[in-house]
């Protein structure tokens, strides 16, 4: 079956209706034309309420399941570097592979505001099932619905993931130890200044790509290297600040963060400058937080150059011998010390 076929009940100018969201035939057209089409070029799958699995397949991978939800409200929908459909993708497929798992599958809501125009409804679609397929992790099952004007903004998405986790894997927020050494694949804020200069609010003449980007290979490539690393976590919302925050306080250490190590930007820095913000708390969609034992820094840090989403990997800190648990602080280029806390709040709402 065609995607580009009609599909019954779109309004003028080529708008989604409530109709879509009806459960008549403008709904199971606007699904099988424009969902399962993309999601499942090959056929369409028998349309249960349920995606079915095969338990050995997953007992042949690991012996722990992971599970993971994740709801997205990105605004605008589509900017440099991706889109809410791509973001929905990478972000839950992140959320299973920081935990040491191998990806298996998704489910995707569509929370759809009348008058959202097809066409773009499509593009962000195609985006989801392209990225799906470059992180290989199938798109199984999912829900539509269709609100009136004014109750959501465009589209919200919302993404469950399950993986497989190897039974040597034992990576946790609350595993980081004193001597510990703190790694990230490359340069922070990348995605929230992207999101930022997309809006046009501001008269900056500059455009940056969003870094959103599926992390499940970089954390294999990663956990291949040093099976043993003791935690990872992707720094999305709140930055590498919030991170480093969660992780000081579920392990109970100290962390110092080297300012001169961490890898900013020119643009992302020049945008922080003029508008008075600190990368450490922009978000970001593709950078992976890693903590792993003194004695395998270099073979970590060898594993995450070696792969392309961690070409500018380095290593920015460490877990401090001493200190008051639960804190962080960055030791800037002059040696002063300042301490970096939870964020209290957005700098910039809805970047994902």
């Amino acid at each position: 079956m065609s995607g580009e076929e009609p599909i019954s009940g779109i309004g003028p100018g080529g708008r989604i209706t409530l109709a879509h969201g009806g459960g008549g035939t403008a709904m199971r057209d606007l699904i099988e034309r424009v969902f399962v089409a993309t999601f499942h070029p090959e056929g369409t799958p028998p349309l249960e309420d349920q995606a079915r699995f095969d338990l050995a397949a997953f007992a042949a991978h690991g012996d722990r399941l992971a599970f993971t939800t994740d709801g997205f409200v990105v605004e605008p929908l589509e900017f440099p570097g991706g889109d809410i459909g791509k973001l929905a993708v990478c972000g839950t497929v992140n959320d299973l592979a920081v935990g040491g798992a191998r990806p298996v599958a998704l489910s995707a809501g569509f929370i759809i505001e009348e008058g959202l125009e097809l066409e773009r409804l499509r593009r962000i679609v195609t985006s989801m099932a392209m990225e799906a397929a470059r992180a290989q992790v199938p798109i199984v099952t999912g829900d539509t619905k269709v609100v009136p004007r004014g109750a959501c903004d465009g589209l919200f998405i919302t993404t469950t993931g399950i993986g497989v986790i190897r039974p040597d894997y034992q990576i946790s927020i609350a595993g980081a130890r004193p001597g510990d050494v703190i790694l990230i694949n490359g340069s922070l804020g990348d995605h929230g200044a992207a999101i930022l200069c997309a809006r046009g609010d501001l008269a900056l003449d500059v455009t940056i790509k969003s870094d959103c980007a599926p992390l499940h290979d970089l954390a294999a490539a990663l956990l291949q290297a040093v099976p043993q690393v003791r935690a990872m976590r992707d720094a999305t919302r709140g930055g590498l600040a919030g991170v480093l925050t969660e992780l000081a306080e579920a392990s109970r250490v100290a962390i110092g963060v080297d300012e001169a190590a961490l890898p900013v930007r020119s643009e992302v820095a020049g945008v922080c400058e003029i508008l008075g913000l600190d990368p450490l708390y922009l978000a970001n969609e593709g950078k992976l937080v890693a903590v792993v034992a003194p004695e395998h820094a270099e073979a970590a840090l060898e594993a995450m150059r070696a792969h392309p989403l961690g070409v500018d990997a380095a290593i920015i800190g460490k877990v401090a011998a001493e200190g008051r648990p639960g804190t962080v602080t960055l030791i800037n280029r002059f040696g002063g010390r300042r301490a970096v806390t939870m964020p209290s709040g957005e700098q910039l709402p809805r970047i994902c």
